[in-house]
């Protein structure tokens, strides 16, 4: 693409897309405060159910917006066409952590209800609480929740900062310093994700332990940012400038990566069943008993089908992956999959063998889901959706008309 008609393609958010965006801000909100005020009056009457559903929740959210950060770094890292077309939603939904932050709160009150070993008297009499007390009580919990938020501000900051200096300077340093945050960020990434899995899932069952657990959280939120990614540059495209300038094989591009994830979920949730199973330990294979048997093991079977077998067959197709709306819909089909994933992980903890489905476990991701979205959208709204003037951008742009 020449520099011409470059040009010829206006960048700038136009008026019926930024309606659209005030649009969804106001009905994300209006949804998301409605299903929150109900789950809130089902927190008086049942203040344990309401925290075990609000955990499930509020992971798959928190997994949308540091997936998206580390989408965001790993582009960086490596180059890409795929990922200056995903960029500015990457950043938008890095922006939502302040908010995540504040919707932590809530899982610091419910710490009584969630974690056993929160309790000194549970902890006095369970040998196995006493050998972790060290790790596993309530002040050095919060401790590392906050050094995990802190690091997570501090990495999207660092990012937003040096990527508008690449943008407007088109410097060589500024390239260079995004690749270096954005290797030690990974590295802080994984290790953060690791500790915060065991910390706020694991720990649930502080009698069980998964060396496997951290990655698959890994894989997990990078697997839900993708999704959430395709299925909104696909509904974006309805306006300028991806209008003008998304092709088949941009999303084709997206398709592949898409389909490297949710074979990497698999191998991870494989591997971890596989060698906790075949090792057949009594400190170990209860966690799976639970969650396969009760009405859970269809739960699983489920996971397996919709979120690793169809959506692998399905990616398999190269025109699918050209298609706008069939990639779109494998993706959210994924993204729906990933709620799944996660309340399979946490629910039957709480439940102990037999699957419950209540009012809150539907209204707290739709109230959660309403008013991060709302956020989300704002934030998409403050930069035009592609990066006009970073120096790689018309490259990425004939590379989906090659």
């Amino acid at each position: 693409m020449n520099h011409a008609a470059h040009h010829t393609v206006g960048f700038s958010t136009p008026p019926e897309l930024a309606r659209a965006m005030g649009r969804w801000q106001t009905r994300g909100l209006l949804v998301g405060i409605v299903a929150l005020l109900i789950s809130g009056a089902g927190a008086i009457f049942w203040p344990d159910r309401f925290f075990q559903a609000y955990l499930a929740s509020y992971m798959i959210y928190l997994g949308l917006s540091l997936g998206c950060l580390a989408l965001l770094m790993l582009q960086y890292l490596t180059g890409g066409a795929w990922g200056l077309v995903v960029r500015r939603l990457c950043e938008a939904a890095a922006r939502t952590l302040p908010l995540l932050a504040l919707l932590f709160v809530p899982i610091a009150i419910g710490i009584p209800w969630l974690y056993h070993w929160s309790h000194p008297e549970a902890v006095a009499g369970d040998a196995i609480l006493r050998h972790k007390s060290l790790y596993l009580n309530v002040p050095f919990f919060l401790v590392r929740a906050a050094v995990y938020f802190a690091g997570w501000f501090t990495l999207a900051w660092l990012l937003e900062r040096s990527g508008r200096e690449l943008e407007q300077t088109g410097s060589p340093r500024a390239q260079r310093r995004l690749g270096v945050i954005s290797s030690i960020g990974l590295i802080f990434y994984v290790f953060s994700i690791t500790f915060m899995a065991v910390d706020w899932v694991m720990s649930v069952d502080a009698h069980w332990f998964s060396t496997m657990f951290g990655l698959l959280f890994v894989a997990g939120q990078t697997l839900s940012a993708f999704a959430f990614l395709i299925a909104a540059v696909v509904l974006l495209q309805r306006w300028r400038p991806f209008s003008e300038v998304l092709t088949g094989r941009h999303v084709h591009d997206l398709g592949k990566l898409l389909l490297a994830l949710v074979m990497v979920w698999a191998y991870f949730a494989f591997s971890q069943f596989l060698i906790i199973w075949a090792g057949n330990l009594p400190e170990e294979i209860p966690w799976y008993l639970e969650r396969l048997r009760g009405g859970w093991q269809y739960v699983g079977l489920a996971l397996f089908l919709l979120q690793f077998a169809l959506p692998f067959a399905l990616l398999l197709s190269r025109d699918l992956k050209r298609n706008f709306r069939a990639i779109a819909a494998v993706a959210a089909g994924v993204l729906v999959m990933r709620f799944v994933d996660l309340f399979w992980l946490v629910a039957p903890s709480f439940h102990h063998g037999h699957f419950t489905l209540g009012f809150m476990d539907l209204a707290l991701p739709v109230g959660l889901g309403g008013v991060w979205f709302a956020f989300f959208a704002r934030q998409v709204a403050r930069y035009p959706l592609l990066p006009s003037s970073d120096p790689h951008l018309e490259e990425a742009l004939e590379h989906g008309r090659e």
